[in-house]
């Protein structure tokens, strides 16, 4: 996925046909593709499976496309820029993994300390509200893409707004990527040391080399993130991703088996429990809240609204899927939307009823406070560091296909260009991690500029200028829709700009947004 190619604004005359290996002549695969009058290109959307089967043939060769380049034919000519790398080979399911991965972030610690400060109902509506949103926008990133034949965000982005709108989309995917990945090894960094201390039971000042969570980053970034990264096609990873998502499912198993295993209410320290006088009488704190409002409740709003960031990935794992139909990609992000969505609830809800109003920022530092060699919250806290750590690779990708589409363009794959952008990408994040830990409070301000617009800004305004007019006039409901849509996106960029802000100026650190 992460193969340069020709980029879509060159449209290289010569560049006819290529046979698929399959022995389709290449004057044959460009008839069946090529059909659509030149001025209707635009128009054209990425054929279903209930259109003729000339055209589902087409939309299965596009399987073959690569990253940078139109699958459909220009407005220009009707040549066909035709690469055969790859087919799409990754099936429905490894889709739905690689997507759920790269959705499912660290974040979900943070989701039971949101439901505290909102409470269960309005905890629900938000996530609810956040699931159909993000789901929306994948719809409007899958529509423009289908319009115009590409699934590049950057090359949407070129398409709607020239270089601008390409350097745009490119910077912001990589700078939002860079960010969740270093925020990956920062856990990694801090929580991986922790662990072996506490498995073997040895104290804090132990100086041994396996407790320095800089080399145990590195070693972790060169023996399982490298080799993962330096895969030639996303879908690859659908293992990988499969085996994270199950390390967050046994999560999610121990959360729901601590509601019923600590008892209430939770004052901390070892023994972690106190106990009520009347039995039968609930203790206050013991209470859950429906609707809670209080100064945090803000916060949690941004934590929420990127809490199913996966859009860079959503176009790379669209190349990659087999048989390619907007319908059957956009079942693949709904699922995976509705998994993390159940999954997300789950968590907060018996994170939040374990804890109530004591719970912490992070869910598993307040499981510590109760028995710091807990084994299985020991077991849990190896599931979760494993499963960031496989997410960096996915997260990877698209800033790989970012790097290549704003510098490399017009290249074909190169394995040496490949490798040499995952070592330089990987040996600088860790350099962040080590020397620069304090900068991770810079990428909280990028984070809170790149995600709302991949998830919001940028799938709306391309929509509006990719779809023609003709087709969808700007004062149509989809257009109107999509306008709205964009000033949401807005609306969240400046709120957790301003608590971030507002963070930095007070000296406390309650704003996190990003995934």
């Amino acid at each position: 996925m992460s193969d340069g190619k020709a980029a879509v604004e060159t449209a290289p005359a010569e560049a006819n046909a290529i046979p698929n290996g399959k022995g389709h002549e290449a004057g044959e695969e460009s008839a069946a593709s090529a059909k659509t009058p030149a001025e209707d290109g635009e128009k054209d959307t990425v054929p279903s499976s209930a259109q003729n089967a000339s055209s589902q043939r087409t939309e299965n060769t596009e399987a073959n496309l690569p990253e940078s380049q139109e699958f459909l034919s220009g407005a220009e000519d009707k040549k066909m820029t035709r690469f055969t790398d790859f087919e799409g080979k990754t099936s429905f399911g490894m889709s739905v993994f690689n997507l759920g991965n790269a959705i499912m972030g660290s974040g979900i610690l943070g989701l039971a300390y949101a439901m505290a400060n909102t409470g269960v109902i309005l905890f629900l509506v938000l996530l609810t509200v956040v699931a159909v949103l993000s789901s929306y926008s994948i719809h409007l990133l899958l529509k423009s893409s289908g319009i115009v034949g590409i699934r590049a965000y950057e090359q949407l982005g070129y398409r709607a707004f020239g270089t601008p709108g390409k350097m745009a989309a490119g910077i912001a995917i990589t700078l939002q990527n860079i960010g969740a990945m270093s925020s990956y090894l920062y856990i990694v960094k801090y929580e991986f040391p922790l662990v072996i201390q506490a498995f073997l039971r040895v104290g804090t000042d132990a100086d041994e080399w396996y407790l320095n969570g800089n080399y145990l980053v590195i070693i972790v970034s060169v023996a399982v993130i490298l080799p993962l990264a330096l895969m030639k096609q996303l879908g690859y990873l659908g293992y990988t991703s499969g085996f994270s998502l199950s390390c967050m499912v046994f999560f999610l198993i121990s959360v729901i088996y601590k509601k019923f295993n600590i008892p209430c209410p939770f004052n901390g320290g070892p023994n972690g429990t106190e106990h009520g006088l009347n039995v039968s009488e609930p203790h206050p704190d013991c209470i859950p809240k429906m609707v809670n409002l209080n100064p945090q409740t803000a916060y949690t709003i941004p934590i929420l609204a990127f809490a199913f960031v996966c859009h860079p990935e959503v176009l790379p794992i669209y190349t990659e899927l087999r048989n390619p139909t907007k319908k059957k990609m956009q079942h693949v992000a709904n699922i995976s939307i509705a998994v993390m969505y159940i999954m997300y609830f789950l968590a907060a809800l018996f994170g939040y009823l374990t804890f109530y109003g004591k719970v912490e920022a992070e869910l598993l530092h307040t499981y510590s406070q109760v028995n710091p060699y807990d084994t299985l919250i020991l077991c849990v806290r190896v599931a979760v560091l494993t499963a960031v750590t496989l997410t960096v690779p996915i997260v990877l990708f698209p800033v790989r296909r970012a790097i290549q589409q704003m510098m490399f363009p017009n290249k074909t794959f190169y394995w040496p260009r490949h490798i040499a952008i995952a070592l330089v990408l990987l040996t600088f994040i860790n350099l962040l991690v080590i020397f620069a830990p304090n900068i991770l409070g810079i990428f909280g301000v990028i984070g809170a500029t790149s995600a709302p617009c991949l998830i919001f800004i940028f799938p709306a305004v391309f929509y509006i200028r990719i779809v023609p007019k003709e087709e969808e006039p700007l004062r149509s409901w989809p257009k109107i829709l999509a306008i709205c849509f964009a000033g949401i996106g807005f609306l969240f960029m400046t709120m957790s700009l301003s608590f971030i802000i507002i963070d930095w100026t007070s000296g406390s650190s309650k704003a996190s947004s990003g995934h």
